[in-house]
């Protein structure tokens, strides 16, 4: 997903990061993400991607607190605490409260509003919090919203109100490639197809 952050930094003014891959943007920074989920891998990619954003003028937001716990099944969740102080032996599992009044302020003058993915482990009602406060958020947004995958359309299904949201695509691999500008097979034959049809 690190490919759209740069090919979507060309034509946003803003972008809004959360779950695992909030882990690693924090994490390629320095900071000690616990026992997250983070991918080493990718740490040269996502500080290129802040580079690019601060160049560009765009506001990169990560999230400022957490909900964690030791793993995504637990019933009952560690506590909030702020990104820089992720215990050794706990996972960042969501955003916390904090990050959630950011990014609803993020959000309330968009005009347009492109989402995939969950902010946590959504899955389970005790770290779904996050992931609800921010389909309500996109929900009021008073512009054209546009939802990619699956995960995201079970949370929109979850939180009910399908309805509020301008076009929903289960599809998320996919999703993100058409709006990174990659040619999708599906999609290039049937512009062959059509090719074929005028020129016949």
């Amino acid at each position: 997903k690190l490919g759209i952050l740069k090919a979507f930094i060309k034509k946003v003014d803003k972008i809004i990061v959360g779950g695992a891959m909030a882990n690693t943007f924090w994490a390629a920074q320095g900071f000690n993400m616990g026992n997250s989920l983070v991918e080493p891998e990718l740490f040269e990619e996502a500080r290129e991607i802040l580079n690019l954003a601060r160049e560009k003028g765009v506001k990169l937001y990560l999230p400022v607190d957490f909900i964690t716990g030791i793993s995504p099944k637990e019933k009952i969740g560690k506590g909030v605490c702020p990104y820089q102080e992720v215990p050794e032996e706990e996972m960042a599992l969501d955003i916390g409260p904090a990050t959630s009044t950011l990014y609803a302020e993020v959000l309330k003058d968009a005009k347009t509003v492109i989402w995939n993915g969950p902010m946590g482990a959504f899955e389970n009602p005790v770290f779904a919090q996050g992931s609800l406060n921010l389909t309500e958020d996109i929900a009021r947004v008073d512009g054209l919203t546009i939802v990619g995958g699956g995960d995201t359309d079970s949370l929109i299904h979850k939180a009910g109100g399908v309805d509020r949201f301008s076009f929903i695509s289960t599809g998320g691999g996919s999703f993100l490639k058409f709006l990174e500008g990659k040619p999708l097979p599906a999609l290039v034959a049937l512009e062959e197809c059509t090719e074929n049809k005028k020129g016949s």
